[in-house]
């Protein structure tokens, strides 16, 4: 059943025509707003959402092409179902109105039976695309997101430079030993609900959780100024947050948890792989592989947090880290320059 109550956008440079549509879109159960022509609607567009629009081809200041053409080029406002309401006959221009995005084309006078279904289906496949958009909201990241709406799915990669993260807590399998799954799963929720909160608000993806290790990517899908300086930060307000959160742990009895960090810096071949009916983003290359041989290292090192040389060079003075020497790590031909970053480093 189509959603009942909806928010619709009547344009039309007719006054009566405005009207009587209106009146009987009201009468239907919708909330209806009008505008005279299409500039005025572009402006109402932007300012509020809209749930339909019933739009007009032939208006003053800017016509109904005009407001397709624009309204498809934004992606806020593509995705935003039209019906054009038109005295236009020729087939040319209804063709360019589906090509420009509209959903449907009917002709005045308007028989307002057959506007009820074109409207009732029209808010249906609306829910339906929305629903399809919370979902992956819900399951993606917004950044993941976001990279969807814009480019469109398709398997495989680019080459991109970016920072990898990877962290896990610290003797997560003694941890799970001494206490019941309950409080396990509810300690992962918790434990995954705080970092992703600080690696987003860095600008972070979260692109794999695998029991209590997370990897994230900084500068891809979508790129951001200098990744290795958003990821570095990130690390160390994740480190901040585990220690509020282990004052919460010991006010219960519980005891308290640690996490390892280990960043890395460089090119990566990000995109998604999988399936046509199951796939994820992620990125693979020697980048990665370094971000989870530091992680480990955290263990050995005594270290919180482990970054890599390209990724020392740019965040410079800025974040203070200590140089470790340099690390045979397992699978690398050579040995790579290791820095740990400390807390005291954000005050």
């Amino acid at each position: 059943m189509a959603e009942r109550g909806a928010r619709l956008l009547v344009v039309d440079d007719n006054k009566v025509n405005r009207l009587l549509l209106a009146r009987g879109l009201e009468l239907q159960g919708h909330r209806v707003a009008s505008a005279e022509n299409g500039r005025v609607a572009l402006g109402m567009l932007r300012a509020e959402p809209f749930d339909l629009v019933l739009l007009d081809m032939e208006m003053p200041e800017l016509d109904g092409f005009g407001v397709l053409e624009q309204m498809v080029a934004d992606p806020v406002l593509r995705d935003v179902p039209v019906i054009v309401t038109s005295s236009l006959e020729g087939v040319g221009d209804v063709v360019r109105c589906i090509e420009l995005g509209a959903d449907d084309f009917l002709r005045k006078p308007v028989n307002p039976v057959i506007l009820k279904a074109r409207v009732d289906s029209s808010l249906e496949k609306k829910r339906l695309r929305d629903m399809q958009k919370d979902l992956v909201r819900r399951f993606a990241t917004s950044a993941v997101a976001e990279d969807l709406q814009r480019s469109g799915f398709a398997l495989g990669g680019r080459r991109v430079p970016c920072t990898v993260m990877f962290a896990d807590i610290r003797g997560f399998t003694t941890l799970c030993e001494a206490q019941p799954p309950e409080e396990t799963i509810e300690l992962l929720n918790s434990y995954y609900a705080l970092m992703f909160d600080a690696i987003s608000n860095h600008g972070g993806v979260v692109n794999q959780m695998i029991g209590d290790g997370l990897m994230a990517i900084f500068g891809a899908p979508l790129p951001l100024a200098e990744p290795e300086l958003a990821a570095t930060r990130a690390a160390l307000d994740m480190i901040e947050t585990i220690e509020m959160f282990n004052h919460e742990r010991a006010a219960l009895g519980k005891e308290p948890i640690r996490i390892g960090v280990g960043i890395a810096s460089g090119d990566v071949v990000a995109g998604y792989t999988g399936t046509q009916e199951r796939a994820t983003y992620t990125c693979i290359g020697d980048t990665v592989n370094l971000a989870a041989r530091l992680e480990a290292h955290t263990k050995a090192a005594g270290r919180d947090i482990l970054v890599d040389g390209a990724t020392r060079d740019v965040i410079g003075a800025r974040v203070p880290a200590e140089p470790l020497g340099e690390v045979q790590f397992k699978g690398k031909g050579a040995a790579v320059p290791v820095f740990a970053v400390t807390a005291q480093a954000q005050r």
